[in-house]
């Protein structure tokens, strides 16, 4: 899946690979992320694919950059996978339920611990989501205007990222409220 964030980024603009891994972390970082090496790494295997090309442009006083470009076959590669439905749920993983499901042997108290510290987490994360879309985004549609409707989409994921924090504050309120009703250390 990175390689189809790639290719959606650099469908917007030709990027280099530190630039990709800053628009991801502004943008789809909540829910899509990569650190740069995986980001180069899949950038090499798009070149060879050839959904991208690069050139280098020299720099004075810093390193070359590597500027990478969607080609015509990139770009129908992504349409191709923006426009196939999702027709199955993909399961999730949560290392906090997977700690949870087997709590009951650590007591009480570690228990509501563990659910504190990440009901304060995801406190934040919602807060950071009710803000709207970062300044970044805003940055980034000034100097790009043709990117203006993108941000209907943008906006569109926020949104699940704060509905998706409700969510998870409600049910670790709730369920910390049942452990400290309902637990007895044995």
């Amino acid at each position: 899946m990175l390689k189809y964030a790639l290719l959606g980024f650099l469908n917007y603009k030709p990027m280099t690979g530190y630039d990709l891994e800053n628009y991801i972390n502004i943008s789809t970082g909540n829910f899509w992320h990569a650190r740069l090496s995986q980001i180069y790494m899949t950038l090499k295997k798009l070149e060879q694919d050839g959904l991208v090309t690069s050139h280098v442009e020299p720099q004075e006083g810093r390193p070359d950059r590597r500027v990478y470009t969607i080609t015509e076959a990139g770009r129908a590669d992504l349409s191709a996978w923006l426009a196939e439905p999702l027709v199955e749920l993909v399961p999730g993983k949560d290392p906090l339920l997977l700690k949870l499901f087997f709590a009951r042997s650590i007591g009480k108290q570690a228990v509501l611990t563990q659910l504190r510290v990440q009901l304060e987490l995801h406190r934040k994360q919602l807060e950071v989501y009710r803000r709207g879309l970062p300044p970044e985004a805003h940055e980034i549609v000034r100097e790009q205007p043709e990117l203006k409707p993108e941000t209907l989409f943008w906006d569109a994921t926020r949104r699940f990222g704060e509905l998706y924090e409700e969510a998870r504050v409600q049910w670790l309120e709730e369920t910390i409220a049942r452990i400290e009703a309902e637990f007895n250390d044995i």
